[in-house]
């Protein structure tokens, strides 16, 4: 099936269209947007064919003209346009290694995501165009193991066979493995050559096979072993085994996204893939980014430049603002990966091995007496100590100084570290409770830390945090919870607070009906037996047994969960269900991103960002790393540093552990 949005013109006729095309440039100033019109509906072939009826009919050179007539990023787009797509990628190749300076950028997304032929083509373009080896050009201007594994992608030998061998997949996941994770160093030329050479379909089984028998998916690995252009390349070469159409698609989101765009590279894909796959690139933009291709070219372009990348994308899909079965088919095999994949949760804060309450208890006494504290010495007791030694120091330092710890930090620590520390020194079930506590007294109720809490911790959690409120402030939190709220999200809140969730497997026959009960809700529109039964499910269904629900979900609906709670519910509800989902899906991404927002944009939420370190220290605080740079192309330690400052940022820091 044909997958691009530009197609042959029907009764095309190249002297015609070479005449209106010298029409339009001929005399004072140019009709743009004739020659934009003209040249946007024709295929790249039929471009070739005028260009040679234009030389004939006026013994002049188009792509000349064009470039004498048009200027700027239109000029670019459109000129990009009449060459040949060998010729256009050598264009840009030429360009990104010429002059002071090499365009890496350019040379990864070519090179990782082009066929063998397409390689062979462009290899023989490069030689015709510029009388130059194109191989020899990249060698001299390149250097290392990024250097290689440009030049084994450009020999285009990537085996095409369908044929899979289950025994050399297990072999190759575990020769990534013995070459990355678990070899101290990296042995480099095992990815370059079992990435370089495979077939797709069967690298595709080999990071399902390496997520199974590591814990992590490949790119996860590339990360932390390869650095520089040569990681880069790695991950572009991977994420276009997986999916090329998704590759672009986020190359094409990052161009866009933020100040100012990046129109060297949206020029280079809208032009290469024009003819390929756009219509899979628009889908999974629209899966991926909740928004159009189309629109997002809308907001960001501008003039006939605008028209003519609008008529290259061919059309816009949040008309319909649903899943494509294809886009559905990819959440779906998501989905599937994320069920096998066991991923063992691992906090960043460990017991500390030779350990000494009373030793512990006197470090912190002399780090508090006399003039002046020493911010340094407390933080390297309290954040290198699991919860459970840190309950053994407070009885340690009573009982040896007759003193209670906690108030005697209270006086002496301040601001930020003094909640962060103060924080770390109650038990978990003391620290949520509180905070539940905070979110509720007083005036105006702080729904965002109640739907934090309460829709991520476990049966167990949930019990003791009931025990220690209840301890601590004399009431019982469901009767807090009650009259602080109202509607369905009380009853959300109240149905969680009881921490009585299934904790079995899942259960098919179970979960095709739940999806149902949700698929039906969500079309017709009784709008209240939606809370209800969204609640009766998410509230109540075990983990595993909502993640096959979620999934059944999608294969009826063609949308996510998320789509349906979003389109049909708002406010506290909406964003307690959401987080449910969330949690369900992959609760360290759910952190991760939480953490992301806490820090981005001016200023720092530093509640949040207290809140969750503090809580996921010793739970799954080394995963959320993990899920933070795979979405957000940045390391947790990096954004605290750059977010926080002095002795808070210390802490911080000690307790992410580690730099990704």
């Amino acid at each position: 099936v044909y997958r691009g949005s530009v197609k042959d013109f029907q009764g095309f006729d190249a002297s015609q269209d070479a005449e209106a095309l010298y029409n339009a440039m001929k005399g004072f100033g140019s009709d743009k947007e004739a020659i934009l019109d003209l040249i946007t509906s024709r295929s790249n072939k039929q471009r070739v064919e005028i260009c040679q009826a234009y030389k004939s009919l006026y013994g002049k050179d188009l792509i000349a003209d064009l470039k004498y007539e048009l200027t700027g990023k239109f000029e670019r787009l459109i000129v990009s346009l009449m060459r040949p797509p060998a010729y256009s990628d050598a264009k840009e190749i030429k360009d990104a290694i010429a002059g002071i300076g090499t365009d890496e950028k350019c040379l990864i997304e070519i090179l990782a995501s082009r066929t063998n032929q397409e390689i062979h083509d462009l290899v023989a373009a490069y030689k015709d165009a510029y009388e130059r080896d194109l191989e020899a050009d990249i060698v001299g201007d390149t250097s290392g193991h990024f250097k290689k594994m440009l030049v084994v992608l450009l020999q285009g030998t990537r085996e095409e066979d369908d044929v899979v061998s289950e025994d050399l997949v297990e072999q190759d996941a575990k020769d990534l493995l013995e070459a990355g994770e678990l070899k101290w160093g990296t042995d480099e030329a095992q990815f370059i050559y079992i990435l370089g050479r495979r077939s797709k379909q069967h690298l595709r089984l080999v990071f399902d096979e390496y997520l199974k028998i590591s814990g992590k998916p490949i790119e996860r690995s590339i990360r932390g072993e390869l650095s520089g252009d040569f990681e880069k390349l790695m991950l572009a070469v991977v994420k276009c085994i997986r999916s090329t159409a998704e590759y672009f698609a986020e190359r094409l989101y990052k161009a866009m996204k933020g100040l100012g765009t990046r129109d060297n590279t949206l020029i280079r894909i809208m032009v290469s893939r024009s003819e390929i796959d756009m219509l899979d690139i628009r889908e999974v933009f629209r899966t991926k980014y909740e928004k159009s291709l189309y629109n997002m070219i809308k907001e960001d372009t501008s003039g006939e430049y605008k028209k003519a990348l609008l008529k290259l994308c061919g059309g816009d899909d949040d008309a319909a603002g649903e899943f494509f079965p294809e886009a559905a088919q990819v959440a779906y095999r998501m989905w599937e990966l994320s069920a096998v994949a066991k991923v063992e949760l691992r906090g960043t804060v460990q017991p500390t091995g030779v350990f000494n309450d009373d030793g512990d208890a006197q470090v912190l006494r002399k780090a508090m007496k006399g003039l002046g504290t020493d911010e340094g010495a407390i933080i390297e007791v309290v954040t290198q100590r699991s919860n459970a030694q840190r309950q053994q120091i407070l009885k340690a330092y009573k009982a040896h100084y007759g003193r209670d710890l906690m108030a005697d930090l209270k006086s002496e620590l301040s601001g930020s570290l003094a909640k962060l520390i103060l924080g770390l020194m109650l038990t978990p079930a003391q620290y949520d409770a509180k905070q539940l506590r905070k979110a509720v007294e007083g005036a105006g109720t702080d729904e965002s830390v109640l739907i934090e809490i309460m829709a991520t911790r476990n049966n167990q959690e949930i019990t003791a945090i009931n025990e220690a409120y209840q301890e601590a402030y004399h009431k019982r939190l469901e009767d807090d919870l009650s009259s602080d709220t109202s509607g369905h999200f009380k009853r959300i809140l109240v149905s969680l607070a009881l921490g009585n969730r299934d904790e079995g497997p899942e259960n098919l026959t179970q979960a095709h009906e739940d999806a149902k009960k949700l698929a039906d809700v969500s079309s017709n529109d009784s709008s209240d037996s939606l809370e209800t039964r969204f609640l009766s499910i998410l509230c109540t269904r075990s983990y595993p047994h909502l993640r096959r629900v979620f999934q059944e979900f999608i294969k009826m609906t063609n949308h996510d969960v998320e789509h349906a709670i979003r389109k049909r519910m708002s406010g506290d509800v909406r964003d307690a269900f959401l987080a449910i989902v969330r949690s369900v899906k992959n609760k360290p991404a759910f952190f991760a991103d939480k953490l992301y927002k806490s820090m981005k944009g001016a200023g720092t939420d530093e509640r949040t960002l207290t809140r969750i370190m503090i809580s996921r220290s010793e739970i799954d605080l080394f995963n959320i790393r993990g899920e933070f740079i795979d979405l957000f192309d940045k390391s947790l330690h990096r954004m605290i540093e750059k977010d926080t400052s002095g002795d808070y940022c210390k802490a911080l820091l000690a307790l992410c552990g580690g730099e990704d």
